[in-house]
């Protein structure tokens, strides 16, 4: 790999919710911290998980941060109201802090990391302002281990919020995201209502309505091996409704 694929003086930050990811946490932050992408941070955003994720977190940020590098760092909140609001509060951290772009990452392992330079490649290349993780173009597959109703369920969901939001966006829930800075500031975090899994849609529909092109690449995504989702009654409702919300929002616009 030449420098200039490392990407100089481009600042990248990864952006890692967690909740009781403590089994997961120091095998994704190697993984994420040995990419060869040289302005790479990887940040955190751990929910005071009973687990002691926040506590490994901050052992692992204190062995990567050496000779004058800060390549890792944790934002601690006080409560968990949701994946969208650390996402929200990560991202806008990052911002802060001077990122050209910004990726989302489940710290599950269900996201392939070796996609990131590509992914990064692929922004810087053609100007887009999100390059989708995708499961649902040419390439992209779900893990063999997927129970059918799972992935009938998964399907449905990506064809029910592409239809009533009028989207091309092929995997609209997909988590695994490249955001550019000047997208995410265009969509402004602060006025997001989800606060959580129909973040993913509600921050894209918002993103293409803003005028940003995405595109979205192939990927494997593979089922954790550590852990429980966090996936409940209480945030598949929210999904379901957050598209027609948006759609009847967009129209009274």
């Amino acid at each position: 790999m030449t420098s200039l694929d490392r990407h100089p003086g481009v600042r990248v930050t990864v952006v890692m919710p967690t909740y009781n990811e403590a089994a997961n946490l120091p095998r994704m932050a190697e993984l994420v911290l040995d990419l060869p992408v040289d302005g790479l941070h990887l940040k955190v955003v751990d929910d005071s998980s009973p687990d002691g994720t926040g506590r490994i977190a901050e052992e692992l940020a204190e062995k990567y941060n050496w000779d004058g590098r800060r390549r890792m760092s944790v934002l601690h909140r006080t409560e968990k109201d949701g994946l969208g609001r650390a996402y929200v509060a990560g991202m806008s951290a990052a911002l802060e802090e001077g990122a050209d772009y910004v990726v989302q990452m489940d710290a599950d392992g269900s996201h392939p990391v070796e996609a990131v330079p590509r992914m990064l490649g692929t922004a810087v290349a053609s100007g887009v302002g999100l390059v989708v993780g995708s499961r649902y173009v040419e390439g992209g597959s779900l893990d063999a281990e997927w129970g059918k109703h799972r992935v009938l369920l998964s399907r449905f969901a990506n064809r029910y919020a592409r239809t009533v939001l009028g989207t091309k966006i092929r995997d609209i829930t997909a988590g695994f995201n490249l955001w550019s800075a000047a997208t995410l500031r265009d969509i402004d975090l602060a006025t997001l209502d989800s606060a959580g899994y129909s973040f993913q849609v509600e921050l894209k529909f918002k993103a293409v309505r803003a005028g940003h092109s995405a595109v979205e690449i192939p990927i494997r995504f593979e089922e954790r091996t550590e852990g429980v989702s966090k996936m409940n009654l209480a945030t598949q409702i929210e999904s379901a409704v957050m598209p027609v919300r948006l759609r009847l929002r967009n129209r009274r616009g």
